[in-house]
């Protein structure tokens, strides 16, 4: 049913081992060491496909932690409505562009490739589930699973387990004791590096979310709880189980320490351009700031070589624009003082219309101006 893990698993495990047995031999000591080497890099090329992923979880996390407080407010501001609560919580997850989904996918992946190498591995005994001899195990052909059940690693086989019983270790050729003798150091070393990898987490994160009853719970599981579980439950897995755990455990302690230091260096770095950058736009001792309403215009520099501007020339038929045209109907005299409107008025009862004239001489400030002639009628 789950072939479509299975296969892929046993490939990249064959390519390994066709690598470090040309390396190292296919028996003896050599053939261990082969397989040994083989499982643990399985585990580095699965963790090598899924680096992206990790790194899209780290910054996906830190993004969170930035609008923790917003997230406090809603929980606080729809405690009663749970339903009303998730959608403002999505809503605001995509207005900062983070997926919770993404940050959880390392681990949703690794869960079928964990189940895929405990089904290869234990799938290599020599016999099948009705007795006949096994001839393949997915991608590896009858040579593979008789060099994996004839290989060693100090005297351990790497398909078996210590609950297996004295008399079926000795079938496959090894003993409890020497079960117990590799398996005790890989059950201390897998608990240990367990218990390293979820401190390290831990500390990342804020005091916010460690006041949280679910994110205290949380880490308890991981910090204790894991790493006792993984140390009780070894006598019951295959050596090499335990070496794809340590393997697994030592690859994220690396990759934890680059990536980490790595979005250290890049937050370092935006803040300090972040403050220069306010600096820069700051005011300078005693030097008052200046406003974007208040700022003067720069005026535009002249081209060198290029041809001075004339000014407008009035249009035809339009009236001069006097310095006092704004005195105009207080008498329009440059000084200010006003003339009186009759001493330029022709006397009235003319046949042109004389107190037509007189206004327009009282409203163009004194100065007298011939009345438009009418033209005659023929007659």
């Amino acid at each position: 049913m789950l072939n479509f893990i299975y296969y892929p698993v046993s490939f990249i495990l064959w390519v390994w081992h066709k690598a470090f047995s040309f390396l190292f031999g296919e028996a003896g000591l050599g053939g261990g060491i082969a397989w040994t080497l083989s499982v643990m890099f399985l585990v580095f090329t699965l963790r090598l496909i899924l680096y992206k992923p990790f790194v899209a979880q780290v910054r996906s996390m830190r993004k969170m932690q930035e609008f923790q407080p917003e997230i406090a407010k809603l929980r606080k501001k729809y405690a009663n409505d749970r339903q009303k609560q998730a959608e403002e919580m999505q809503k605001l997850q995509k207005e900062h562009g983070v997926n919770p989904v993404a940050g959880c996918l390392p681990v949703l992946v690794q869960v079928p490739v964990f189940i895929g190498l405990f089904q290869v591995l234990r799938t290599f005994s020599p016999l099948n589930a009705d007795g006949s001899v096994r001839t393949e195990n997915y991608f590896f052909d009858k040579a593979g699973v008789d060099s994996f059940n004839a290989a060693s690693l100090f005297g351990a086989k790497l398909g078996n387990w210590v609950l297996q019983g004295e008399e079926a270790l000795n079938a496959a050729g090894t003993s409890i004791a020497s079960m117990l003798i590799v398996m005790i150091p890989l059950m201390i070393a897998a608990g240990i590096f367990t218990h390293i990898t979820a401190r390290h987490s831990v500390a990342r994160q804020t005091a916010a979310q460690g006041e949280n009853p679910q994110t205290a719970i949380m880490n308890k599981l991981m910090l204790y709880v894991f790493p006792i579980g993984v140390v009780v439950g070894a006598p019951f897995l295959p050596l090499a189980v335990l070496l794809y755990w340590v393997s697994n455990n030592l690859w994220t302690l690396g990759q934890q320490y680059v990536v980490y230091r790595r979005i250290d260096a890049e937050e370092s770095e935006k803040a300090e351009q972040k403050t220069a950058t306010q600096q820069s736009l700051a005011p300078r001792p005693g030097q008052k700031p200046v406003r974007p309403e208040t700022a003067v215009p720069m005026e535009k520099k002249k081209t060198p070589g290029a041809k001075p501007v004339a000014p407008r020339k009035p249009a035809v038929g339009a009236k001069p624009v006097r310095p006092g045209g704004s005195t105009a109907k207080a008498g329009g005299s440059s000084n200010g003082a006003a003339k009186p409107s009759g001493s330029t008025a022709k006397p009235a009862g003319g046949a042109n219309g004389g107190a037509g004239s007189s206004g327009d001489t009282a409203r163009s400030g004194g100065s007298a101006r011939p009345p438009a002639r009418r033209p005659r009628k023929r007659r």
